[in-house]
């Protein structure tokens, strides 16, 4: 067991010593309410760091899962090590403006998830970063969920609205 955790620490110890000058940039495009959009790559074997690009509308939540995709027994497998969702206002990769907002680490899983409140409609990028170990090197598949809002959301919206038009025509009346 702990040779087996100090192989997997040492290979994640690698990963982050890979830099993000390597990694592969696909741009998915806008995410949409009720429509996942889905994700993946086939990495050769060794370390890889990938971003994937894409765009949010203003949203009640949205979600991110990636999955270790095994085919062929020992032909294709990946140890996944990290997936992090990071805000990018102006749409240019790794400069000042770039922040994470959540992270998912489990070096060596088959599988990471994250969750994340509501955000603003903006540019954002996803970072998987993992080992693909399989002889021929490993296929992982993802997706990203933007939560619809639900119908009492609209519905508390018009209700404050109402009220504050209540209190504005109270206020002309008075004064």
């Amino acid at each position: 067991m702990t040779k087996k955790f100090s192989i997997t620490a040492l290979a994640v110890s690698s990963l982050l010593a890979m830099g993000s000058a390597q990694a592969t940039v696909t741009d998915l495009g806008p995410a949409s309410p009720g429509s996942p959009l889905s994700f993946g790559a086939l990495a050769a074997q060794g370390p890889f760091n990938d971003i994937f690009t894409f765009s949010l509308p203003a949203n009640g939540g949205s979600g991110y899962s990636v999955t270790n995709f095994t085919l062929l027994p020992g032909g294709f497998n990946t140890m996944l090590a990290t997936l992090s969702l990071i805000s990018n206002p102006d749409g240019i990769l790794y400069n000042a403006d770039d922040m994470t907002l959540a992270s998912s680490v489990v070096p060596g899983g088959g599988s990471l998830a994250l969750v994340f409140p509501s955000s603003p409609a903006g540019f954002y990028y996803l970072n998987v970063t993992g080992i693909a170990n399989g002889q021929l090197g490993g296929i992982y598949n993802g997706a990203i969920s933007v939560a619809i809002p639900e119908p009492e959301t609209y519905a508390l919206m018009l209700g404050g609205l109402g009220l504050i038009g209540f209190m504005a025509a109270r206020r002309r009346r008075q004064g």
